[in-house]
């Protein structure tokens, strides 16, 4: 640039901050995440419930089924957190509860995100024909009301695990389809997507290997709150008594009690508290990680 009265020329210079490599990105990634408080504290909480679900059975052995006590009791009176109306323990009830309500919601976020992402990224990738047929089925799973819809399927079916696991995938995956697809949109078209294509890499090792790792990120996300959401429509299918009768969970002791709520309300809070902590700290893990994750916010 030329200066009008000097007639010199001078220079501009512009700083462009360079990109992080992969392991100063997961690291700064992890301090991010580790330097905000509420996700911290959501992550440790939900760390207790999973340490509770792993190995509270095997500290504790006992009949979640089992009557201990009077009916009704209060909490203090007989047992730590009261007894529901046939005299259960309701701790031993919250104790048993968090195993198989965190394997279910787990197991069912991981069906989930295998068929959004699977669709998502044929969709996104491939574009043209395939993208509008994928999208319009896309389209009809998300129109019809999710937990309806899993209901059904349950009613018609059966109250299997299984059962109750691909109803709530089978409902749920269309959120995930249509990120992992506009993700796939984004970077297909990248150098280094188009480079690798140009060397010769077939099409399932550039979905796989090359566009999938760097769409991640938004998705992880997705993934972390999928968990909370699952864990809701579990416990809104167990309390309408819509999962296997012989297993315990939380929404099962929520619905069981619900008529008992004004004279034993300790048969259905602590339960719901269970839900409403789990499902809240896994928000607070999810916006944790979309902090740390968004490169707008690094340098910080």
């Amino acid at each position: 640039m030329s200066d009008e009265k000097t007639g010199e020329a001078t220079t501009t210079f512009e700083f462009v901050e360079a990109p992080l490599e992969p392991e100063k990105k997961w690291r700064e990634t992890l301090r991010l995440f580790c330097s905000n408080r509420p996700a911290l504290l959501g992550l440790i909480v939900v760390s207790v419930f999973i340490f509770m679900g792993l190995f509270g059975p095997l500290i504790y052995p006992a009949d979640p089924f089992e009557p201990v006590a009077f009916p009704l009791s209060a909490p203090g009176e007989h047992t730590l957190l009261g007894t529901d109306y046939l005299g259960r323990d309701v701790a031993i009830g919250i104790l048993y509860g968090t195993r198989l309500t965190l394997v279910i919601a787990a197991t069912a976020t991981l069906v989930t995100v295998f068929i959004g992402i699977s669709l998502g990224a044929i969709a996104g990738y491939y574009g043209g024909f395939i993208d509008n047929v994928l999208m319009r089925v896309t389209e009809f799973f998300q129109v019809l009301p999710p937990l309806v819809f899993a209901m059904v399927i349950v009613a018609v079916f059966s109250t299997d695990l299984i059962v109750v696991v691909m109803a709530i995938a089978i409902t749920t995956w269309t959120t995930e389809a249509r990120l992992t697809r506009a993700e796939f949109l984004k970077i297909r078209e990248r150098e280094y997507v188009l480079s690798s294509r140009a060397m010769g890499a077939r099409s399932l090792r550039l979905i796989t290997q090359v566009i999938l790792p760097n769409a991640m990120p938004p998705l992880i996300v997705a993934i972390t709150l999928r968990v909370g959401i699952t864990i809701i429509y579990e416990a809104a299918l167990s309390f309408l008594g819509l999962t296997d009768p012989e297993i315990m969970t939380w929404g099962k002791m929520i619905g069981l009690s619900r008529d008992f709520f004004f004279d034993a309300w300790w048969t259905v809070t602590f339960p719901g508290c269970a839900i409403l902590m789990v499902v809240l700290c896994i928000a607070l893990i999810g916006d944790g990680l979309n902090d740390a994750l968004n490169p707008k916010l690094r340098g910080r």
